[in-house]
């Protein structure tokens, strides 16, 4: 279903029926985009993810049948870049593949970003708050990408949910308050000052303390 789906939107698809002809597909094809099913047979989809975060940056759409936050939480930090569960409707799928290539296509951009003692190397990955390396997980880093390409601006919660996560909804708003917390106790972790601040009932903004 899902390849005809996508086939039809015109997408070249090339699919896996377990986890390690997933891998072996990844490695052949190099795809700009990866769904990737949690339950798999030979290798589950989590094992299948962290071996590709090891490889490379490939977009990881996660599909799964398990909707606890624990579980996307899980997902998210081993790399997933976006979290759908079962059943879900063709739209929203397309919805969210057409969100990842569109953030994929933007983070291609090379150019260091700054803000006031930060900096961001998109290329490499690689973020420094003054002489200081900080380890970000792929949202986190997603998510501070998103924010120091519109500093100084109010970002409302369902734009951040929509341009970083793919999609937008309201009882998601504690997913971003996690990774916010997360951003600022690295960034903050040598008793910097706060560049996230939290605009009451609103958003947040990236803004020189």
């Amino acid at each position: 279903m899902l390849r005809r789906t996508l086939a039809y939107e015109g997408y070249r698809v090339v699919t896996a029926l377990n986890g390690l002809e997933a891998l072996a597909q990844a490695r052949d094809h190099n795809p700009d985009l990866i769904v990737l099913d949690w339950m798999l047979p030979k290798l589950d989809g989590p094992a299948v993810l962290q071996k590709l975060r090891n490889a490379d940056r490939t977009p990881v759409l996660m599909l799964t049948a398990r909707n606890a936050i624990e579980d996307r939480v899980d997902a998210l930090e081993l790399g997933a870049d976006d979290y759908l569960v079962k059943p879900f409707a063709p739209e929203e799928l397309l919805a969210r593949v057409q969100a990842l290539l569109r953030r994929a296509a933007a983070s291609s951009d090379r150019t260091p970003l700054r803000f006031a003692d930060l900096m961001l190397e998109p290329s490499t990955r690689e973020v420094r708050r003054g002489t200081r390396q900080i380890q970000l997980t792929p949202r986190e880093f997603d998510l501070l990408l998103f924010f120091l390409r519109r500093p100084c601006q109010v970002l409302k919660r369902d734009t951040i949910l929509q341009e970083v996560w793919g999609y937008a909804s309201e009882s998601d708003d504690t997913v971003i308050e996690v990774y916010v917390g997360y951003l600022r106790s690295k960034l903050e972790a040598a008793g910097e000052a706060r560049l996230i601040h939290t605009v009451r009932a609103v958003g947040y903004i990236l803004r020189d303390p």
